[in-house]
């Protein structure tokens, strides 16, 4: 290995860290231009969910092989290659010419992005002494900070000032960059016993998964029959149901369905899951409403938007004196209804609204919500074994990644039923104001799983402040 200028624990992180700053600005640079790919491909802006979706999904079934090709093939193998396939994927996007090749372009980001996160995770994991690995996973969480910064901004002034396609290629110079520097500092280290892939239970739940939520999705679009979609649904679910029996009798079962018997990851996952649903539709929402309702131009929209990204930095800073002051349970379950409420006030959005009230709420509702992530984000493994910590984090993953897709197909759904009431193509403020109140809702029931948590949750994180830094590195939609 060549000689390195900065220390591991410094430069093994910022290398992975190109790979997570492409990937979050990706995913929040094509909210904003969604409207201006639906009017380029001739398609509905709320069929664009779909590519929203494809790529949340294509995550959530890919994911759970990640530590498994790691280990197999080498960390620095899987790595780059996911970097490669990331960076063929935008480049495939940015040629797109119909709805249907742009979301397949998207499955493909989404394999990519799948392997490369997590598997760049596991490379600082190995690379880093433990007694470095906070400060290494500080480093790492620059880029997802600023990332979603960065992303609305700039993905609305290409999008106004150039083209869309312009917003993919941006990927193109960061992957090639992080494939230089994966190939020269990092090492392709191997697990020595590698159990066998659980190929059985990866298929079922992949089919299952993507059956569910692909079906939903769809659900009121017209783009497939009918009965196409209860078919596809219906497969899904049958899946799911084949992938629980076959995880009971399996050793290595690729979801570890056995981590459900800690209260703490139960309610992390399940609560966490129906609060991510309301947060999944806003980076859908927002752009469509202030461009397609409001008439502002992308580079408007993105300027408003990113405020929820930046109220989530300033949160980072306060997260673990809130939390050990406070306490985990009563963060959890009083935050969970101000956060919903403040999705619910989004509602009350008009063209007459002030940007400067707007922006207020958006980055004070980032702010709150970052806090519920923290605190969800770390009490998920406050019970979890050494041993069980990889399969608790692929199982985490995948619940992050379907409800964030669940919660754009809801919106959309429900975008679907209100225009389809008035026998109308296009979208009004009323749909929107459904829309923000229905996903707020579901966020809202995230609080029955968190009142169920013994008082005491968390208290061994609260003694180590330190470790309520997110072990996954996962960067949510803010």
């Amino acid at each position: 290995m060549p000689r390195l200028a900065l220390p591991p624990q410094v430069l093994i992180p910022l290398i992975v860290a190109c790979a997570l700053f492409m990937e979050q600005v990706d995913a929040t640079v094509i909210a904003t231009s969604l409207p201006a790919i639906a009017a380029d491909l001739h398609e509905d802006p709320v069929a664009l969910k779909l590519a929203l979706t494809s790529y949340l999904l294509s995550l959530a079934v890919f994911i759970p092989a990640s530590g498994w090709a790691a280990d197999r093939y080498g960390a620095r193998t899987v790595f780059r290659s996911a970097i490669v396939i990331f960076t063929l994927g935008s480049v495939l996007c940015a040629l797109a010419t119909s709805l249907a090749d742009f979301v397949l372009y998207r499955v493909i980001q989404g394999l990519g992005g799948a392997m490369m996160v997590p598997v760049g995770r596991l490379v600082i994991l190995r690379a880093v002494p433990k007694s470095e690995l906070v400060s290494a996973l500080a480093w790492l969480t620059i880029p997802a900070l600023l990332g979603p910064v960065i992303g609305p901004p700039l993905g609305g002034f290409i999008t106004t000032y150039f083209d869309w396609r312009l917003v993919f290629l941006i990927n193109v110079p960061i992957g090639i960059l992080g494939v230089f520097l994966a190939t020269r500092f990092i090492e392709n280290v191997r697990a020595e016993d590698v159990p066998p892939l659980d190929l059985k239970g990866l298929v079922l739940s992949g089919i299952g998964l993507a059956g569910l939520v692909f079906g939903f999705a769809v659900l009121g679009q017209h783009l497939v029959p009918l009965w196409v979609v209860v078919i596809v649904t219906g497969i899904g679910a049958l899946s799911l149901a084949a992938y629980v029996r076959h995880a009971r009798h399996t050793p290595h079962a690729v979801l570890d369905l056995r981590l459900m018997r800690y209260p703490t990851f139960r309610a992390c996952v399940v609560g966490g899951s129906l609060f991510r649903v309301g947060i999944g539709a806003l980076p859908f929402l927002l752009p469509l409403l202030l461009q397609l309702v409001y008439g502002l131009s992308p580079l408007a929209s993105g300027l408003i938007t990113f405020s929820a990204s930046a109220g989530a930095i300033v949160m980072k800073v306060t997260a673990a004196r809130i939390l050990r002051t406070v306490g985990y349970k009563r963060v959890l379950t009083v935050n969970a209804v101000v956060s919903a409420g403040f999705i619910a006030a989004y509602a009350l959005f008009t063209a007459q609204t002030p940007y400067w009230l707007i922006v207020s709420l958006l980055l004070l509702g980032g702010f709150l919500r970052s806090l519920q992530f923290t605190a969800l984000n770390a009490l998920s493994y406050a019970e979890v074994q050494d041993r069980e910590m990889s399969s608790a984090t692929s199982f985490a993953s995948v619940a992050q990644q379907v409800s964030l897709s669940t919660g754009v197909a809801l919106a959309g759904l429900v975008l679907e039923m209100m225009r389809g009431s008035r026998h109308e193509l296009h979208v009004t403020q009323a749909d929107f104001t459904a829309a923000f109140l229905v996903v707020a809702v579901v966020s809202a029931l995230s609080v029955f799983h968190f009142i169920l948590l013994p008082k005491t949750a968390g208290r061994e994180l609260i003694a180590k402040p330190a470790d309520i830094t997110d072990p996954r590195g996962e960067v949510e939609q803010h």
